[in-house]
């Protein structure tokens, strides 16, 4: 039996040296992530100072240095560059040669799949697109919500399991995407996160403009609560005046914005509309009461009922 010392597992040398094109909020925090999977961050390129102080923040010690260097050094390259810039940028490497054979290319993108890999891949490069569903602010608790976080996986079949091994050692969940649903995919999500941000925003701004004092206090509880029953019940957790066919109330929530904030009157009669839909869809929205319902999301006029005067708050609860 040996006596021979055993390396400690820390001791390790990391397994695959990583590189960053685009310091943006996302490349940082996946290289950090990998990094504590036992990878080695080895250069990260950004042109913007908030981009340099961004990977100074998350990569210390990590040079930052030209796009084509960083793919010089590193084993696996993360392209987290916007959406559209990511076709221009494999190109621009491609053409440049400074792609190597048998380096992992993997792009960020929701809406590009591999295939926008394909230069680099004729150039003997391994493409991977890698999209985390979830929103970033380039810090490191971003790392910690990578737990769990699903990744949108797209790769060449051979590939796969290569793919799905990156973003388990992320500690992420890698659900695969089809090269053609790519572009619906990133649809889906932009239409619940980040229209979700602008309607929060807007809640927001309203209920500061009613007196509320802490308006995130009030909505927390309220939005989170209905977030968790969407998600468990879909149309099923449709509540409010729209579901229910008060179009009085409706009504007078339109003056309301028309006299309050008429930037947002749009928003609110397009969402209404969709509500609507779905609710007579699934039977919650009675027919009988939705004529005047929708009478009154067509144009969002004047002297529908229940525009004027207190009776336009009649019956307005939740």
């Amino acid at each position: 039996m040996s006596t021979a010392q055993q390396p400690d597992p820390r001791d390790r040398p990391a397994r695959l040296a990583v590189g960053v094109v685009g310091a943006g909020r996302v490349g940082p925090v996946l290289a950090a992530s990998l990094q504590l999977a036992g990878h080695r961050p080895v250069a990260v390129s950004g042109v913007s100072d908030a981009s340099r102080r961004r990977a100074a923040l998350m990569l210390p010690d990590v040079p930052l240095v030209p796009p084509a260097e960083v793919l010089q050094r590193a084993d696996l390259v993360l392209l987290t560059v916007p959406d559209d810039t990511l076709p221009g940028l494999v190109e621009g490497l491609a053409e440049t040669g400074a792609v190597r054979p048998g380096q992992l290319l993997v792009h960020t993108s929701g809406r590009y799949g591999a295939k926008v890999l394909d230069p680099a891949l004729r150039a003997g490069a391994l493409p991977l697109a890698l999209h985390p569903a979830m929103t970033f602010t380039g810090s490191a608790v971003d790392v910690q919500r990578l737990a769990g976080c699903s990744f949108g996986v797209t790769a060449p079949e051979e590939l796969r399991l290569a793919a799905e091994a990156l973003v388990i050692e992320m500690g992420g969940e890698p659900e695969w995407i089809a090269e053609e649903n790519r572009p619906l995919y990133h649809t889906a999500l932009a239409l619940g996160a980040n229209h979700l941000v602008t309607l929060v925003a807007q809640s927001m701004e309203l209920l500061r403009a009613a007196g509320v004092e802490a308006p995130d206090r009030m909505l927390g509880p309220l939005l989170g609560a209905a977030l968790d029953n969407a998600l468990r019940s879909g149309d099923g957790a449709l509540t409010g005046p729209v579901a229910r066919g008060d179009a009085g109330t409706v009504a007078a929530h339109v003056a309301e914005l028309r006299a309050h904030a008429p930037q947002t009157v749009a928003g609110y009669l397009a969402m209404a509309r969709a509500t609507a839909d779905r609710a007579l869809a699934r039977g919650l929205l009675k027919p009988e009461l939705a004529e005047d319902l929708l009478g009154v999301l067509a144009d969002g006029a004047p002297g529908t009922p229940g525009t004027s005067g207190p009776q336009g708050t009649e019956g307005d609860a939740g």
